[in-house]
């Protein structure tokens, strides 16, 4: 193998290395993507079950199995990316997505056009929508694992804030697409078919465009650890100190349950929850408080508006303040989960859509500083060579709070909204007491080991 290897150069860069614009723009597009067709989904998906005559809580109970699937595969994708390389499982999970979404929405077609009855249609979508679990769980791991082991540790929340950020634009595109993207032909199953077609463009420009990662065989020993000062040693090199190098020696296997990631992980668990719950009601309760439940097809346009207003400030939280504050993974979940129990607190009293939007931008700005402090923390409490597994595992506990969350809040709030928005608002308290008392703080977290 000789030294203009591109595999080797890739394995020999230094993790403190930008990555070049083409490149980050892809990894972007990969996440957005995902992100706004999930969301195009949400704001219509409320309207659709009402025309299909099933009660809000079958629709939330239909993300189940996907969520579960998402649980239980990502962290094997994240090993697997660690030997099969970054973009292959990038690839993977687009290409989950891409059945997975094209499926539904097909699902949806034949159930409002009256060739399904109603559960049938949610059992059928329920089915369609685990490729997605199963397979598109693939790429957020691998996505995460290959900016954080290029970058610095004083620098990795910023720079996994502006990945997450991508879910936040994705956020914003997908709402404000969805009703303009309806075609007669299709009605409210044309996003299903828009955002398909823009993910295979992405699949495409994936393999085009982004260099193959995929771990040589050759590539081992001296030649994958090549070290980068004249007084460095190859051999002797610690997982924390490689600055990026690959080892020949692979990891342990990482748990749940690693003492370093616990008080990150069960934070992140509770947060994703109470995130998880209020998201699943949001688009309901637009459609009981606007008095829409006559009229679904008119609730997908305001309930798209709210959504992005809750995006937008997603986005002023990830790009503006965690930079601006310098805020570290202890700080940026704390300020975060507090904001987020206010916004829940106005959520649900509020009477118009002026006052659903201004509270569903509050607790968004508030959940979009909390995941990237969480995500950092359990990625800056191991070392570089378990960036993979950590993002694996990060990437199970953000699915494992869509198995049931939602399903359970729509249900207590068709019930009784008060015990609803007290459970989701008990989920925060619970995370600000975790976090004060079992948290490293943010100086020991991202000190230079």
């Amino acid at each position: 193998m000789t030294s203009s290897d591109p595999q080797l150069l890739e394995a020999s860069r230094p993790a403190t290395a930008s990555l070049p614009r083409g490149r980050l723009l892809l990894l972007f597009l990969v996440t957005l993507v995902t992100a706004a067709g999930n969301t195009a989904m949400q704001s219509v998906m409320p309207a659709i079950g009402t025309a299909l005559k099933v009660e809000d809580f079958w629709i939330s109970l239909a993300y189940t199995w996907s969520a579960l699937l998402w649980m239980l595969c990502a962290p094997m994708w994240a090993r697997r990316s660690d030997r099969r390389g970054r973009k292959a499982m990038m690839a993977v999970g687009l290409m989950g997505f891409i059945s997975s979404f094209g499926l539904c929405g097909f699902a949806l077609y034949l159930g409002l056009n009256g060739y399904l009855a109603g559960i049938g249609t949610l059992l059928l979508f329920a089915l369609c929508r685990s490729l997605y679990g199963g397979f598109g769980s693939a790429a957020p791991p691998a996505v995460q694992a290959y900016v954080a082991a290029r970058t610095s540790r004083a620098e990795r929340t910023q720079s996994l804030s502006l990945i997450s950020s991508s879910f936040g634009l994705g956020t914003v595109l997908g709402p404000a697409l969805a009703p303009m993207l309806i075609v007669p032909a299709l009605g409210l199953v044309s996003p299903f078919a828009a955002f398909t077609l823009i993910a295979v463009i992405v699949l495409i420009a994936l393999r085009l465009r982004l260099p193959d990662d995929t771990p040589a065989f050759a590539a081992r020993g001296d030649v994958m650890a090549a070290p980068f000062s004249a007084n460095s040693n190859s051999r002797m090199q610690s997982a924390e100190e490689d600055d990026g190098v690959q080892s020949d020696v692979p990891p342990a296997k990482l748990s749940w349950g690693d003492r370093r990631m616990r008080s990150w992980l069960v934070a992140g668990l509770l947060g994703g929850h109470a995130q998880a719950a209020t998201m699943g009601i949001v688009g309901f309760l637009v459609l009981d408080r606007l008095g829409l439940r006559a009229t679904p097809e008119l609730g997908a346009a305001p309930t798209g508006r709210v959504l992005m207003m809750g995006a937008l400030a997603t986005l002023l939280a990830q790009w503006g303040l965690i930079p601006m504050l310098r805020l570290g993974p202890r700080s940026s979940c704390l300020w975060g989960i507090a904001l987020a129990a206010s916004g829940i607190a106005i959520l649900s009293v509020a009477g118009s859509e002026h006052t659903i939007a201004i509270s569903v931008a509050l607790l968004s700005m508030g959940f979009g500083l909390f995941r990237p402090g969480f995500t950092a923390g359990a990625s800056l409490s191991v070392s570089r060579a378990e960036q993979g597994q950590s993002a694996g595992i990060v990437a199970s506990v953000n699915g494992a709070a869509y198995i049931a969350a939602p399903a359970i809040g729509v249900w207590l709030y068709g019930h009784n909204p008060w015990i609803g928005f007290a459970g989701i608002e008990a989920l925060c308290l619970s995370v600000v007491v975790l976090g004060w008392r079992a948290m490293t703080s943010d100086e020991e977290l991202t000190a230079a080991r």
